[in-house]
């Protein structure tokens, strides 16, 4: 047996009431969820997180039994609608392995047609109870939508992004602050409001408390996830 010093023995219990703390925070169907033993996915997704911050990370479903477990069936419990960027990778982010995330990723995090049916498809046809919208910061997708002039020229591929993207932080341009962060959460906000309105699959699913829609920010520097309201 592994010998706990007070230090940890404290932290182990400070962690166990956190983790009370945010179960009494959720819904009525993830309460449920987390009593029959299995973690509730924001839950097992933001301890990932904690892990990957601290390097501590596990590496959990990654060896060549879990490939021949999942070769015939994907049963993920979570959808991660994220940035292209390089520096965004969300199994490992969230310290996660094959098959445990349904991942969409574009520039700018933005919810597209085929994103939000590869979303509709993971929660109506693998039964996804969880979609993280993950922004983060210095986003340059975001940055390159702040910058772009009205009737900037542009090929039709970053005037869709362009476009996308600059509804979303317009009101936020006055605010005080850093100019950028806010546009990125902003977005992050408004992707999930356009996800949880989208008829038929999301916005039902999202309205009956079956499917829940979370916003979070990812921080390049300290790798810490926020979640947003």
């Amino acid at each position: 047996m592994i010998g706990l010093s007070r230090r940890d023995f404290l932290g182990l219990g400070a962690g166990a009431a956190a983790a009370t703390l945010l179960l009494d925070t959720l819904p009525l169907a993830s309460r449920a969820l987390a009593a029959t033993g299995e973690a509730d996915p924001l839950t097992r997704l933001m301890a990932g997180n904690r892990r990957f911050v601290a390097s501590k990370l596990t590496h959990p479903n990654q060896g060549a039994p879990r490939r021949t477990a999942v070769a015939s069936k994907q049963q993920p419990f979570a959808a991660i609608l994220g940035c292209a960027d390089s520096r965004v990778p969300p199994e490992v982010v969230f310290d996660q392995g094959i098959g445990d995330l349904f991942v969409v990723r574009v520039a700018g995090n933005v919810a597209d047609s085929p994103g939000i049916g590869s979303l509709e498809y993971a929660a109506d046809q693998l039964g996804v109870r969880l979609v993280m919208v993950l922004g983060h910061s210095r986003c340059g997708a975001v940055d390159a939508a702040l910058k772009t002039a009205p009737g900037a020229e542009l090929s039709a591929g970053l005037r869709s992004l362009v476009d996308a993207i600059q509804p979303a932080i317009l009101p936020v341009k006055d605010r005080p602050g850093d100019m950028l962060d806010n546009a990125v959460r902003a977005n992050v906000v408004h992707v999930v409001g356009q996800l949880r309105s989208t008829k038929p699959v999301l916005a039902s699913q999202a309205g009956e408390g079956k499917l829940r829609i979370v916003g979070a920010h990812y921080d390049l520097a300290t790798g810490a996830v926020q979640l947003l309201s």
